[in-house]
């Protein structure tokens, strides 16, 4: 039970998307130049505290009912002072701890190994966004999810190859339970920056904590430091294909914590319309 408990927990600070890694702009579609590198700055797996004096806490709460009543096309975000000092943590920890062991592993590993470990660890997550297809009501889209495990499992040599997409052309349904409570009407929340992470909101948080209980991992009986090894390992293996997108977003962004937080909000708006 504390396995779980630890693994449910570590897999909610690598998760917000899925992975590991979401906003991968040709991947997933967004078309912004520079929102594909957001979630490359986060998903860190170290921890941070920020300090907040009262009166700078009691005008944050203050402006709390305010926030929430924005309009649809943005996110409320009452806890931008805080969220802003662990933008500016993950920044750091980026470039001075993600970026420098991504670069590393990218000079040992091929491109090619690289695309087939992340092709590996998205087969894996196949329950996940099988069993949300099926709470969203989109039977055919968990039809495609099942034949694409399928076909990747065996021809695709346990999911290192994409065969369903290259030779099959079968589409994929990305969908997590963020965005099956959103299509149920249930709102975003708020907007939270996580100082593991990266983006996310209220919503996107439960939801993430949901869908760890189907990964697969927490369901082995390898030691828990195994696990949370092999989800570093997923994370290192992602970022070194993302290398640079990063450093484009803050170079194209005047306020690039603005950017970085309404990017996050259209694209999994764009996801619950889907």
């Amino acid at each position: 039970m504390k396995k779980t408990a630890a693994i449910t927990l570590f897999s909610i600070f690598l998760l917000i998307l899925p992975a590991g890694s979401v906003l991968a702009g040709g991947e997933f579609g967004i078309t912004h130049p520079t929102t594909s590198a957001l979630y490359s700055s986060g998903n860190y797996i170290l921890l941070a505290q920020a300090d907040m004096d009262s009166d700078y806490s009691d005008d944050m709460l203050s402006d709390f009912d305010d926030d929430l009543d924005l309009p649809h096309d943005t996110i409320a975000d009452p806890l931008e002072p805080v969220n802003r000092v662990f933008f500016r943590f993950n920044d750091k920890l980026y470039y001075w701890v993600l970026k420098p062991t991504a670069t590393g592993y990218s000079k040992v590993m091929p491109q090619p190994a690289r695309k087939g470990v992340k092709n590996f660890f998205k087969n894996l997550g196949f329950p996940v966004r099988f069993v949300n297809c099926i709470l969203q009501g989109k039977f055919e889209g968990a039809g495609h999810e099942f034949g694409r495990f399928v076909v990747n499992s065996t021809i695709g040599i346990a999911g290192f190859m994409d065969i369903a997409s290259s030779q099959f052309e079968i589409k994929e349904y990305d969908e997590d339970l963020g965005q099956t409570l959103g299509s149920y009407g249930i709102g975003h929340g708020f907007f939270i920056n996580w100082p593991f992470l990266g983006p996310s909101s209220l919503t996107d948080t439960i939801g993430s904590a949901g869908d760890a209980f189907l990964d697969p991992l927490n369901w082995s009986d390898m030691k828990t430091k195994y696990e949370l090894a092999i989800k570093g390992f997923e994370l290192i293996n992602s970022t070194s294909l993302r290398i640079g997108e990063y450093e484009d977003l803050k170079k194209a962004a005047l306020d690039p914590y603005v950017a970085y937080r309404d990017a996050y909000y259209q694209y999994r708006q764009a996801q619950i319309k889907e």
